[in-house]
């Protein structure tokens, strides 16, 4: 049978067009991928949070669990004047004692001096985070636990850090004394289990009572 010309050239016209549509939505498609960044790439942090708190077992001794260089921490001022400050999450995440649970809260935390028995010796520790979170020494600055020992904090690099106090302090006394204080009374009085307080320290110590509903 044969095929006029004029179906051979309406056939053709149909395949060429046909082929420049699926040239175009191919190319479109392409470019769309190209304009969206990956997720990986571009996701920020979720606001207010940090690394993980670590366990860290080590009463007599600051355990050196993090290599940190020269300059590489900043502390964050939340209000210098009050001498509310924050430690760098990425250096001073926190760190616990595996020892103190829930369970042995009488016995630990909650017991009159225990924190003088796992206090250890930071003064060679100190000089050392002053210098990576570029810090001159100051009376005033204390060498403090984020996770404080009165709530189960340890001794280690990742919960030990240089507080800046506010200007014209006369002592390292600063806010933060008074917040550990008050939280472990909470958590000595069943008010507050011991997890939820150092989490919250650790991520805020500023806010901590307020996003503990204290």
């Amino acid at each position: 049978m044969t095929i006029s010309r004029h179906r051979v050239a309406l056939f053709a016209t149909l395949l060429v067009a046909a082929l420049v549509v699926v040239g175009y939505l191919y190319t479109s498609s392409r470019n769309s991928h190209a304009a969206v960044p990956k997720a990986s790439a571009s996701a920020a942090p979720t606001p207010g949070t940090s690394p993980e708190v670590k366990s860290v077992h080590s009463p007599d001794k600051v355990a050196i669990d993090e290599t940190l260089t020269a300059g590489q921490c900043k502390a964050r001022a939340v209000d210098a004047a009050a001498g509310l400050y924050l430690p760098d999450p990425s250096c001073t995440p926190g760190a616990v004692d595996p020892a103190v649970t829930q369970d042995n809260l009488a016995s630990t935390i909650c017991k009159s001096g225990y924190t003088t028995t796992v206090r250890a010796d930071t003064a060679q520790a100190k000089k050392l985070s002053l210098q990576q979170y570029g810090q001159t020494a100051a009376t005033s600055t204390e060498y403090d636990h984020l996770i404080s020992l009165q709530l189960g904090g340890t001794n280690s690099v990742s919960n030990l850090w240089p507080e800046p106090n506010r200007t014209g302090a006369p002592g390292t006394t600063n806010p933060k004394d008074a917040i550990e204080t008050r939280l472990n009374k909470a958590v000595c009085s069943r008010k507050l289990t011991l997890a939820a307080a150092q989490k919250a320290i650790a991520r805020n110590w500023v806010t901590a009572e307020k996003d503990l509903g204290l």
